[in-house]
């Protein structure tokens, strides 16, 4: 090592030793519990409201068709 010096062997080892500790030191905020705004419940009615209409229209067809034959 005749032509580095040893201040900068110390600073490139400062840097990598930082860029390792630092991510893990940061603190990680808790996730902020999910709230509602009423779209999400609109939602799971209207799919609700969707399935019960595919139903009867099935069993209305269902029951069009035992007749016609």
């Amino acid at each position: 090592m005749a032509g580095v010096s040893r201040i900068a062997v110390a600073v490139v080892a400062l840097a990598l030793a930082s860029a390792f500790v630092l991510p893990v030191a940061q603190a990680q905020a808790p996730a902020p519990a999910p709230t509602s705004d009423g779209t999400s419940i609109d939602q799971g009615i209207a799919y609700v409201l969707m399935l019960v209409a595919l139903v009867l229209t099935y069993l209305i067809h269902a029951a069009d068709l035992s007749h016609s034959f």
